[in-house]
C-alpha cells in the first residue's frame, strides 16, 4: 500500500481487528448508560467526544479524527467516513485506524476527510433492537450524523459520507447505507457478516456458534422475520430505485474468509436488482481486514478517491432532516 507505518504496527492493528471480542474488557448489561460510553482513545488529530442521546437516555461517545488540511483551510468542507468496527468493539484499535487513514491522506492517497468512529457496542450488530433496549440505528443515523455536521465543517450532503465496517461493521454499513441512501452516497463492505438470508447457529464459524445464538436472542428477539426485515437483503429491495446509479457500492472479502460464500451470493442478489457495485475476492486472506485493504492495492485508493471526491447530485437532504425520517 506504500504506507511507511511499521510493520510492528500494522501486526498490532491486524491482530486488533481482527481479534474481536478481545477487544473489549468485560461488558456491561446490553443497553446500560456506561456501555454507551467507551473508554477514551488518545491518537494524533483523534479525540473522543460526548453528547447526550435522547434515543438512549444516556451519554453517549464517539470518536472523531480530524485530517491536519482541516485547521489549515478554515473556509473549507471535508467529506467523513463513518467506520463501523466489528463484533466485540474496536477502542483499543483506534490509533492504528488512525495512522492508516492518517497516512494515506498525508501521501495524497485519498482526499482528507474526517474519520467518524460510533460506538456500536461489542455486538449490537448496529441494529435497533427488538426489544428497544438498545436503540443503535437510531442513535448512528438521528443523533451521531446531525452532531458531525453540526459540530464540524463537514459535506453535509450524502456525496460527503462514506459508510464502511468489518465484519459486523460491514453489516452495519450495508444495511443503514442501503436504508438510508439520502444520507450515505457510497458503501463498503469489508468481509461483511453476517450476509446469509436467516441467522441460524449452524450458519457460520463453529467457534462462533454460541455468539450467534445469544446475538439472534438479544439484537432480533429470535425473530427470522425481524432478522430479515433489518438486513440488507430486504432493505436493498426496498430501495433498489434510491440505490441504482447514485450509491457507489464495494464488497471485498477474502477467498479464505467463512463470509466469502454470503457476500458473493449478496453481490448476485445486487446484481438482480441492477444496482452497480464492485466485488474483490481477495486470495490468500481470510477474515483479515488489513490484510484484506493491503491485497486490494491501488484499487482501494481508488475507491476511497471515487467516494470522497463527488460532485452534488442535489438530490441529498441535510442531516439534520435525519431526525425527521420516520422510518
Amino acid at each position: 500500500m506504500g504506507c511507511h507505518v511499521g510493520r510492528m504496527r500494522w501486526l498490532v492493528l491486524a491482530s486488533c481487528l481482527a481479534g474481536g471480542l478481545a477487544l473489549e474488557e468485560q461488558a456491561a448489561p446490553a443497553g446500560s448508560s456506561s456501555e454507551w460510553v467507551t473508554q477514551a482513545v488518545s491518537a494524533p488529530h483523534l479525540a473522543q467526544h460526548r453528547f447526550y442521546s435522547a434515543a438512549a437516555k444516556a451519554e453517549v461517545s464517539v470518536h472523531v479524527y480530524v485530517p491536519e488540511a482541516y485547521g489549515a483551510d478554515r473556509a473549507r468542507r471535508f467529506p467523513a467516513i463513518y467506520w463501523l468496527h466489528g463484533h466485540g468493539g474496536g477502542v483499543k484499535a483506534l490509533p492504528q485506524v488512525v495512522a492508516y487513514f492518517d497516512h494515506a491522506m498525508r501521501e495524497g492517497k485519498i482526499p482528507p476527510a474526517l474519520v467518524v468512529f460510533p460506538n456500536g457496542m461489542p455486538e449490537s450488530m448496529w441494529c435497533n433492537s427488538k426489544d428497544g433496549a438498545v436503540p443503535m440505528e437510531t442513535v448512528v443515523i438521528e443523533e451521531v450524523v446531525p452532531y458531525v455536521d453540526a459540530t464540524w465543517r463537514t459535506v453535509a450532503s450524502r456525496e460527503g459520507r462514506l459508510i464502511e465496517g468489518f465484519s459486523m461493521g460491514g453489516y452495519g454499513a450495508a444495511r443503514l447505507g442501503m436504508k438510508y441512501p439520502e444520507l450515505f452516497g457510497a458503501i463498503s463492505m469489508l468481509g461483511a457478516g453476517p450476509m446469509q438470508m436467516e441467522l441460524t447457529v449452524a450458519g457460520g464459524p463453529r467457534n462462533l456458534a454460541a455468539d450467534r445464538a445469544r446475538i439472534f436472542q438479544s439484537v432480533y428477539g429470535g425473530d427470522q422475520a425481524y432478522f430479515r426485515a433489518l438486513g440488507p437483503w430486504a432493505l436493498a429491495g426496498q430501495q433498489a430505485d434510491a440505490l441504482r446509479g447514485r450509491s457507489l457500492v464495494r464488497i471485498a472479502v477474502g477467498d479464505q474468509d467463512a463470509m466469502q460464500g454470503p457476500n458473493q451470493d449478496f453481490a448476485a442478489h445486487l446484481s438482480n436488482l441492477h444496482i452497480p457495485h464492485t466485488v474483490h475476492i481477495v486470495p490468500q486472506v481470510a477474515h483479515q481486514p488489513l490484510r484484506l485493504l493491503q491485497a486490494l492495492g491501488s484499487a482501494n485508493w481508488d475507491f476511497y478517491r471515487a467516494a470522497l471526491d463527488r460532485p452534488p447530485t442535489g438530490n441529498s437532504i441535510d442531516a439534520s432532516a435525519a431526525r425527521s425520517l420516520g422510518r
